[in-house]
């Protein structure tokens, strides 16, 4: 059953500014986002999908980031390329009291823009 969706999107030039900033990274990325991010040559796009994303995801979830932080919310990519969201504990927590059981998300970008889409699921 549906229980939330979630959607956002933002400007890629407005990350160029800070996907090199150490301090702004360390705190809305985990380190294996980070190290995923790095990875790219289009750092500042992968970045911008990545945080739509956790955006997305915490609207999904019905709190936004009410009671937990973007950094609680981690999206990696499988081997060929899809993007799987995994919570903290925390954010585990909120989403369980709200039946959710399951997250899908699909991450975009441009060269001008990054999207992200998230549904959550639960039991009947």
């Amino acid at each position: 059953m549906l229980i939330g969706i979630g959607t956002d999107i933002l400007e890629i030039e407005r990350m160029k500014k800070l996907v090199d900033n150490n301090k702004f990274m360390s705190t809305y990325y985990t380190v294996k986002e980070i190290e995923y991010i790095n990875s790219k040559t289009n750092k500042s796009e992968t970045a911008c999908a990545i945080f739509c994303g956790k955006e997305a995801v915490s609207k999904a979830i019905g709190t936004g980031f009410s009671g937990f932080m973007p950094k609680d919310i981690e999206i990696l990519h499988n081997l060929i390329g899809k993007p799987e969201v995994y919570l903290s504990e925390k954010a585990m927590q909120i989403a369980k009291k709200k039946g959710i059981e399951t997250i899908h998300i699909s991450l975009t970008h441009c060269k001008q823009y990054a999207a992200a889409f998230a549904t959550a699921e639960g039991g009947i």
